[in-house]
């Protein structure tokens, strides 16, 4: 038996949150795992009690400085009343002095991210630029201070190696498929209309809040490339956000691409769902034709698995982790070129033999990623830290 004690304090949206939902109820499962888990008040009604996991909650603050000084100052004494054996630290920076061996989960990519500096220099969002650069300070202080970090893929372990100058081990983030397809939890009404009314189009997918390192901006210029090319057929992009101010998390700002709306008259073409329930997400994949993502940096990215599952071709920004995630079920082009991502769904709109392969690809690459094998490599990890993996090992022979 090993004692976890999972600091979750930073699971409150995107990746971070979307990983504690699903690591829990694996461990749960376990008979050789006792964890106690810290999380934020507004997130414990999401998870059911178990015998093997206690939780402690604590009132979310929304502020980074003053979480970070909390962990520092308190969570050593909580883990050692918890008399845990191994912490997991899941949101990006590790405690400095912690009174057991650490593992420390990276999966924030912007810290080593050129082209996302670049891009905050040249929209002249300076305060995002030096929040930025304070944290990745932090969060190389954190790679020193952990005694081994966690990366979600093998490209972003070796994009935080060749930054840090520290060993990175990688561990792929998992995939349930069962339970993302198994809820029949239908889409709002507003959605099912939205969809109806697009009929014979060419629908494209983009899963995502709004945010700079998204790249939606090439995603927008390349509209009307690809109506152009694909004509007389329609096109409707769907974006389970809003362009709009107040309507994502971040202090990212939408002007720059709701602009383009306007400039590029593709209001038409592109339609602005807003937040879609994850219960009823597998819907919306599974009524559109392509996914696409024109990010120009990730870790691991969530949606290309959850779109892979419903068997969707993918049209992706030729990043070597979405090349390590896809496989073989996508095309790929060049990140700030709005003419290749034009050009890729074009290769897809008039094949429907290509469109076959890659979405027969997508269902088999999904396969490969599981919450369950995830959960147990991180398991043995804590084992071989702990010191218990002598006992383990004469407990399973």
């Amino acid at each position: 038996m090993i004692h976890l004690f999972i600091n979750a304090l930073a699971a409150s949206a995107g990746g971070g949150l979307t990983y504690v939902r699903n690591l829990l109820p694996h461990l749960a499962k376990r008979s050789d795992v006792q964890a106690t888990v810290v999380l934020s008040r507004t997130l414990r009604p999401e998870f059911h009690n178990s015998s093997n996991i206690r939780f402690l909650e604590y009132q979310d603050s929304g502020n980074t400085a003053r979480r970070f000084w909390h962990e520092q100052t308190r969570m050593p004494d909580l883990i050692r009343r918890s008399k845990a054996d191994v912490l997991l630290s899941t949101g990006n920076f590790a405690l400095r002095k912690s009174p057991v061996p650490q593992i420390l989960l990276c999966r924030n990519s912007l810290y080593t991210s050129s082209d996302f500096s670049r891009d905050l220099l040249t929209r002249r969002a300076y305060s995002i630029w030096l929040d930025t650069k304070v944290k990745s300070v932090l969060g190389k202080c954190s790679l020193r201070w952990a005694n081994c970090t966690v990366a979600p893929s093998a490209a972003f372990a070796r994009d935080i190696q060749e930054w840090s100058g520290h060993s990175v081990r990688a561990i792929h983030h998992g995939f349930d498929r069962d339970a993302f397809l198994g809820d029949g939890t239908p889409l709002p009404p507003g959605v099912q209309r939205e969809l109806d009314a697009s009929a014979g189009a060419l629908r494209l997918l983009f899963v995502s809040h709004y945010n700079y390192y998204r790249n939606f901006e090439t995603l927008l210029r390349a509209v009307p490339l690809i109506r152009e090319l694909i004509a007389p057929r329609s096109l409707k992009l769907f974006l389970t956000c809003k362009l709009k101010p107040g309507e994502n998390p971040g202090l990212y700002r939408t002007d720059a691409a709701a602009a383009l709306l306007a400039s590029l008259s593709i209001q038409d073409s592109v339609v602005q769902l807003g937040t879609i329930p994850y219960r009823s997400l597998q819907h919306l994949y599974k009524r559109c034709d392509i996914y696409v993502t024109p990010a120009y940096t990730e870790s691991f990215a969530h949606p290309l698995v959850e779109a892979m599952s419903c068997g969707l071709p993918i049209v992706a920004s030729d990043l070597s982790i979405h090349r390590e995630i896809c496989g073989k079920s996508a095309l790929f082009f060049s990140r700030f070129s709005e003419e290749e991502l034009a050009d890729r769904i074009s290769q897809l709109a008039h094949s429907s033999e290509l469109c076959q392969e890659l979405g027969k690809q997508s269902l088999e690459r999904s396969s490969c990623f599981s919450w369950e094998r995830h959960t147990a490599e991180i398991v043995e990890l804590a084992f071989s830290l702990s010191g218990k993996m002598k006992t383990r090992v004469a407990q399973i022979a």
